[in-house]
């Protein structure tokens, strides 16, 4: 049994086996927590596999996770599903809406076009049916996302990417199924690295939060903050809150989501991906200086800058499919000065430790 939680290290489940919840968050539902996410377990690099459907974990201390199986399957026979396993489904994100009482599932399709797939269960667990397999929100294309529910009045939000340009904050219907039009964007960028993706939304003190990375494929990045008084105000940037990282990618990981726990008095958990796990290695000394970044960073900005000429080769596009059944994971308390968020590098993340 695990006594803590130790960032970067390989973790099993209570069977032994790799935990397959990438790009997940968390739900607690009464004493116990639920960790959900992409099933890598059969995406080892090649072009046929990108998931295996959702899986879910429980736990009652964040430590030790019992795997409760595939909660959303992969179709396998039906190409043209939005689940079949080819069709780049990323970054689950389930909310409960308690005026339903329905658990609603949202999942990026990075299809053609891409879209989202909405489905509902009655338990976290399931069985999940879909009630909306294409959702382009506000007629707007979709890309790395977030919801969130108001507290205050029950009424859910999406923040998503609108690839390589912005990111918009979107109102959802009172069945949290589709968008109602209402939408404002955010974070203009010409072009990635420096365009936001991957947003993560938790609020504390009144105030909105949103993390977010750069683009740059699964090489890590800068991640960035910003905070705001309302949902669709103007964000403020406070900037890059790793400290120390000299190499600039967010400790070779990319956040996914912020888990608030619901039983302490201030600890929030920046739950992330390493996708690749022997960056450092691969990389060497220039890894940790910084070096490697800013030369893939470079190369980025060559392939997306908008008069470029740049022509995909093969082995580009096998950049997009690395062996993420052996991706790793990295959470981390978030530390506030004020309303400045701080992450720290730490070895051993202990509950018990916070009040």
């Amino acid at each position: 049994m695990y006594q803590s939680i130790r960032p970067g290290q390989v973790w099993l489940d209570t069977e032994g086996k790799r935990i397959q919840a990438h790009g997940g968050s968390i739900l607690t539902v009464d004493d116990t927590f639920y960790w959900y996410g992409e099933n890598k377990e059969k995406t080892t690099g090649s072009f046929d596999i990108w998931h295996w459907g959702v899986r879910c974990y429980s736990s009652k201390d964040l430590y030790n996770w019992k795997d409760e199986g595939v909660i959303i399957p992969p179709d396998t026979e039906d190409k043209n599903s939005p689940l079949h396993p080819s069709a780049m489904m990323d970054r689950p994100h389930i909310v409960f809406n308690q005026r339903t009482g329905k658990y609603v599932a949202w999942l990026k399709i990075m299809g053609e076009p891409p879209c989202f797939a909405v489905l509902e269960a009655d338990q976290i667990l399931g069985p999940y049916t879909m009630v909306n397999p294409r959702v382009n929100p506000c007629g707007m294309a979709v890309g790395d996302f977030d919801i969130a529910v108001a507290p205050e009045d029950g009424k859910a939000y999406l923040f998503s990417e609108r690839p390589h340009v912005t990111i918009y904050c979107a109102d959802l219907n009172p069945d949290y199924t589709d968008a109602t039009g209402m939408y404002t964007e955010h974070f203009p960028h010409i072009a990635p690295p420096a365009s936001r993706e991957a947003p993560a939304h938790f609020m504390r003190n009144g105030l909105h939060y949103l993390i977010t990375s750069g683009t740059s494929g699964y090489h890590p990045n800068p991640s960035e903050v910003a905070v705001s008084e309302l949902w669709h105000e103007p964000w403020r940037v406070q900037g890059n809150p790793h400290v120390n990282d000299n190499s600039r990618t967010s400790f070779n990981s990319q956040i996914t989501s912020v888990f608030k726990h619901p039983f302490k008095k201030d600890l929030y958990i920046a739950l992330a991906d390493r996708w690749m796990p022997d960056l450092r290695e691969k990389e060497g000394p220039a890894f940790d200086t910084g070096e490697a970044y800013e030369k893939f960073a470079q190369r980025f900005e060559k392939i997306f800058a908008p008069d470029s000429d740049f022509v995909f080769s093969p082995e580009d596009a096998k950049e997009m499919f690395i062996n993420s059944s052996i991706s790793d994971y990295v959470w981390l308390p978030l530390r506030f000065e004020g309303d400045q968020v701080r992450i720290d590098w730490k070895d051993e993340l202990k509950v018990e430790d916070y009040e």
